[in-house]
């Protein structure tokens, strides 16, 4: 598949054939997966799929940044982001 990007329908087919459940069960708990990803990592906890990776929200400083369009120095605020941290078997499978 390289070259070409997965996108959730296609990944929703993939395991609905590989694990022979429907679709509609499939993207049900995809679904299901993110929305409690993102509920505990934003209430502060980090998630850990292990052999996959690490999900967690980081404290991003504020700085100086350069507008491209106009190289005037802007002040960017902090903030908060998401992080995903590769886990060492998906690092090694991906080399």
């Amino acid at each position: 598949m390289a070259g070409n990007n997965m996108n959730k329908d296609a990944l929703v087919s993939a395991i609905a054939e590989k694990a022979d459940i429907s679709k509609k069960d499939v993207e049900t708990v995809i679904d299901v997966m993110i929305e409690e990803i993102t509920k505990a990592i934003k209430g502060g906890q980090k998630v850990t799929l292990t052999g996959f990776g690490t999900f967690r929200v980081s404290a991003r400083a504020a700085r100086e940044g350069i507008n491209p369009q106009t190289k005037e120095k802007i002040q960017i605020a902090a903030m908060t982001v998401p992080k995903f941290t590769a886990g060492k078997a998906l690092k090694e499978a991906v080399r």
